[in-house]
């Protein structure tokens, strides 16, 4: 599927540097594609669509991380096969203060769900939700930038 199929929007992350109130960072993707091709992707063996267990969501840099116009690839990946289902590019900057927003309200909120939501639309019609709790952040080489990423504590990668 082609990048350009999806567009990101993200919420709940202006609180942290306004010291509001926590709220759970969302990010919404809406998919403007063929909308089987995501249905499929998004599907589990059992035939219904993936549980939030059977996700990961990364985003991998294509340039330095100090390079102020670095930008990377957002993605989701089923956990099990290891295949992409949905990747778009993104700035670096606004992806790091998505993670940082997760991160203090993983810190600062009684939720024990997730420390965040990603919520996925076929032209405007929510398709599934996820909760998640990692996000991880790779360099351009594919080293795990583990400083920038949310991982939960007590987990092992």
């Amino acid at each position: 599927m082609r990048r350009d199929y999806f567009t990101l929007d993200v919420s709940n992350v202006d609180w942290v540097d306004e010291d509001g109130e926590p709220a759970k960072p969302t990010v919404e993707i809406d998919f403007e594609g063929p909308a089987s091709t995501l249905k499929e992707r998004l599907t589990g063996p059992e035939g219904d669509f993936l549980e939030t267990e059977g996700t990961d969501v990364a985003y991998r840099l294509q340039s330095a991380l100090d390079d102020p116009d670095a930008t990377g690839v957002v993605s989701v990946t089923n956990r099990v096969t290891g295949d992409f289902i949905i990747e778009l590019n993104e700035e670096a900057d606004n992806v790091l203060a998505f993670i940082r927003a997760a991160r203090r309200y993983g810190e600062e909120a009684s939720d024990s769900d997730g420390r965040y939501e990603v919520r996925i639309y076929v032209d405007g019609e929510e398709l599934v939700v996820y909760d998640k709790r990692t996000f991880l952040v790779y360099n351009s080489e594919g080293n795990l930038l583990r400083q920038h990423s949310l991982i939960p504590s007590g987990v092992e990668l």
